[in-house]
């Protein structure tokens, strides 16, 4: 009975550790997808907007036609779904910047995202590029993109940090966030490559501008 105990109570030990280390490493990830920049971004070499949330790319289109930097990737974009439209959903002409936008319709998840970035970085000779996303997905999506282009420098600008305080994408719930934070240990303890890739492992071969 005695060694079945010290089992037990060591696995209860355990457990009771991992769950305090998970808990105190997850306010860190609540705190830290919540912190806005410090400063805005400076002119950059090119944009990522990561696709799959409200906002994204409308404000990735913005800073492109103000001159925040001189391409743009949208990663992850529908195959339905063409510049024209995305130029009015966010108010802007697109026209004259089409030849410096790339839709890019490879990546099916985060993981994908940093092979897509990594691809069209290299055709566009990227050094410098804004990530945008949502504030809860930033941290996950700077460890892959990280993992996938270690030459580049990254300038975060999570969603609604341009116009106002909120950090967080409008709805993201608890259990949302903390499904996040779990998936951003995988990332950055270098697991995510075990698992299976969801995009062709072919080699990306990405358009040079908007109209391919």
């Amino acid at each position: 009975m005695r060694p079945r105990r010290l089992a037990f109570r060591l696995v209860v030990t355990v457990i009771v550790v991992a769950a305090v280390a998970w808990g105190g490493g997850f306010v860190w990830f609540i705190q830290a997808a919540r912190r806005l920049p410090d400063a805005p971004p400076p002119h950059t070499d090119g944009i990522v907007a990561l696709t799959g949330g409200a906002g994204r790319v409308e404000l990735a289109l913005r800073l492109l036609a103000a001159g925040q930097a001189d391409h743009l990737l949208v990663s992850g974009i529908g195959g339905g779904t063409d510049l024209a439209t995305l130029g009015r959903l966010a108010d802007v002409d697109t026209a004259p910047l089409a030849s410096r936008i790339t839709l890019g319709r490879y990546a099916a998840s985060t993981r994908g995202n940093g092979v897509e970035t990594a691809a069209w970085a290299e055709q566009h000779r990227i050094g410098s590029l804004i990530v945008v996303t949502a504030a809860f997905h930033m941290p996950r999506a700077l460890a892959e993109l990280r993992q996938a282009l270690p030459g580049v420098t990254f300038y975060p600008l999570p969603v609604g940090s341009a116009n106002g305080p909120a950090g967080v994408e409008k709805g993201v719930s608890l259990r949302l966030e903390a499904e996040e934070y779990t998936k951003y240990l995988v990332t950055a303890s270098g697991l995510s490559a075990w698992f299976p890739h969801r995009e062709p492992a072919s080699a990306v071969a990405l358009p040079a501008s908007a109209g391919g």
